[in-house]
């Protein structure tokens, strides 16, 4: 399957473990509540690790673990459901996390480029959705007018 990271069509390295699926010797993500019941466990594989946290899960329990993930996946689990662009901007401004930051599941094309504001760098839609036609959405504005995690100033402050 394919996925947008960083503006560009790739292949997908990363498996998504369900709760009860033993760890294969590739780079996988984990439920939180699989890391939660697990962690020692999933530290001890020498596999890289990922976190997939929904809309309602707290940044604040996990916050001292983000150095372990190389990537967090934002399910989005119905469109109409925006706490993930929260989770998203709080990962990278208060959390300082540097890895793929990724949405997955239900997001619409319209908020590709406003999900990429808060620090979303990677995009993997519902199996329907067709990576080649939704990756315009990330250039369709060229004007940034607010302060976001992409440009921290507000266009009114960047004008000379």
């Amino acid at each position: 399957m394919e996925i947008i990271k960083d503006g560009h069509i790739v292949a997908n390295d990363w498996r998504h473990l369900s709760d009860d699926e033993a760890l294969p010797e590739q780079a996988v993500t984990v439920s939180l509540l699989r890391w939660k019941n697990e962690r020692d466990r999933l530290l001890a594989c020498s596999v890289p690790l990922g976190l997939r946290l929904n809309s309602d899960d707290s940044l604040e329990e996990i916050a001292d673990d983000l150095k372990y993930f190389s990537i967090i996946v934002l399910e989005f689990r119905q469109f109409t459901d925006g706490r993930s662009f929260s989770l998203a901007r709080l990962l990278r401004e208060r959390y300082g996390f540097n890895g793929e930051l990724r949405a997955r599941g239900d997001f619409l094309r319209d908020q590709m480029f406003f999900l990429s504001r808060v620090g979303v760098n990677a995009f993997e839609p519902n199996g329907s959705a067709n990576a080649q036609e939704l990756l315009p959405a990330l250039q369709e504005f060229t004007v940034k007018y607010q302060a976001a995690v992409d440009v921290k100033e507000p266009l009114s402050r960047r004008r000379k």
